[in-house]
């Protein structure tokens, strides 16, 4: 069995602090390469055109709504494992990772027919028809990365709960690379490969996602140190007890990542009544406010792996003393966020452009509005993703579904379409939107967490301390 460092002696806030760092930057540094995934599409696409940024914008929110409710799992999964490794039980972390990659499996086979049938729920949705088109062309190709994509998902979070989140973040960063060349290759049609613009994006994605779960597959299968878990050995048993325990916590976990990806699903869609160019700007100014995030979500991670810890040892002083040192950082990360945003926005969204193209000036004005209002939700963003890992760490994933849906869809998305459309405030107006979502959920959230029994003495899950 792995053995993680955790000890309980780490109660002051300056170990704590270190302790979160130490295992919560090579998690930033996966989900930041993750995200430069992404980026890359978005800048390269920018220089290809302003239709085919676009479309991808539009194809990307698609999968992306899709792959969230997924990963649940995968979120949930981290938690459990990290439990597991705090009560001892290493035969619980086999049975929860495999049946979490059952399930994750089943899920992409299911979800991949949505993605084919895009154009008419695209047109349903109000979208320009030239722009629903390409996004089509970007989704056929695409829906063969959903399964991969979620294999890595499981895998990161196996790995991140035994402190190897190392290796996820090279493998990501050589997944980067790979992005570019196959993006030079496919999209432009350089290297003799030929011309493909939206579909080349695909194409180069799906085999990003391929590499990187086998990389992580065999990672996990023959790493000495991990090969005596046995992971894949009888991979085809069921475990219809360990299944059970990962849909309960991972489907509520799914649901409120889709409730949030929903609303800034929604926002794009809203968003493309308005026009392209105000489309491809918002694209350019999420994919900015996204890779922020990954700072708040790479902590988070960090902070679902200590409390799951703490709590499967059933040591509260532990959980509130690590949660405490993640909050606190978070909080500093989304302060420099901010200012960076409002010293130097225009600066940033020029990244994006080709500033030749006859649209780039509209794009960059209007771009740049949207990313000082980004900064605005900085702190709220990072409350909510951190208060989630806490509770997931602790195994609280129902209560926060229900919050989450409330503040997404029955505050943020109508906020966001009453001040962009009733009162006129355009693109701007429908950020705000996202501001008050995001606002609601994350306080609540917070509270949630603050006040709940698991710092209060509350022992960890009894299945846990079963013996293997």
């Amino acid at each position: 069995m792995t053995q993680v460092n955790s000890p309980a002696g780490q109660s002051g806030l300056a170990a704590n602090l270190r302790a979160t760092l130490v295992l919560g930057l090579p998690m930033i540094g996966s989900n930041v390469a993750q995200m430069a995934l992404h980026i890359t599409d978005t800048i390269m696409l920018g220089w290809y055109g302003v239709a085919e940024l676009a479309s991808v914008v539009l194809g990307s929110s698609f999968f992306f709504f899709l792959f969230i409710l997924g990963s649940g799992f995968s979120y949930a999964l981290m938690g459990r494992i990290s439990a597991a490794l705090g009560a001892g039980n290493a035969t619980q972390l086999r049975r929860d990772t495999r049946m979490g990659l059952w399930v994750s499996i089943g899920y992409g086979l299911v979800a991949m027919p949505v993605m084919f049938a895009a154009t008419p729920i695209l047109r349903v949705l109000g979208q320009d028809p030239h722009l629903t088109a390409l996004a089509a062309q970007f989704l056929n190709i695409a829906a063969f990365g959903l399964v991969p994509a979620l294999v890595v998902a499981v895998l990161r979070a196996y790995l991140g709960a035994q402190h190897r989140a190392q290796v996820v973040m090279w493998i990501t960063v050589l997944g980067v690379g790979v992005n570019i060349l196959g993006n030079w290759a496919f999209v432009f049609g350089h290297f003799g490969a030929p011309e493909m613009g939206v579909r080349g994006a695909a194409l180069s994605s799906v085999l990003v996602q391929a590499v990187s779960a086998l990389l992580l597959a065999a990672y996990a299968a023959w790493h000495p140190k991990l090969r005596q878990i046995q992971l894949f050995t009888r991979f085809w048993r069921p475990d219809w007890e360990a299944m059970r325990a990962v849909v309960r916590l991972g489907l509520p976990a799914g649901l409120t990542h889709l409730s949030e990806a929903g609303l800034f699903q929604a926002s794009a869609l809203m968003m493309g009544w308005l026009g392209t160019v105000q489309l491809a700007a918002h694209g350019i100014a999420l994919e900015l406010a996204s890779l922020t995030f990954m700072i708040h979500m790479g902590l988070s991670n960090a902070a679902t792996v200590r409390a799951g810890h703490a709590y499967g040892a059933a040591d509260p002083a532990r959980l509130r003393a690590g949660a405490k040192a993640a909050v606190l950082m978070s909080g500093v990360f989304a302060g420099l966020t901010i200012a960076v945003f409002l010293a130097m926005p225009e600066t940033l969204i020029g990244l994006f452009l080709d500033r030749t193209k006859p649209e780039a000036a509209e794009i960059l004005v209007f771009g740049a509005h949207l990313l000082a209002v980004a900064g605005l939700f900085q702190l709220f963003d990072a409350a909510q993703v951190m208060a989630l890992g806490l509770l997931r760490g602790v195994h609280d994933t129902r209560v926060p579904m229900v919050i989450a849906t409330i503040s997404y869809w029955l505050v943020g998305v109508p906020a966001s379409y009453i001040l962009a459309f009733r009162f006129d405030l355009g693109g701007v107006g429908l950020w705000l939107g996202l501001v008050i979502g995001l606002a609601c959920v994350g306080i609540t959230l917070m509270v949630r967490f603050w006040r709940g029994p698991w710092l209060n003495g509350t022992p960890a899950d009894s299945g846990l301390r079963k013996a293997a």
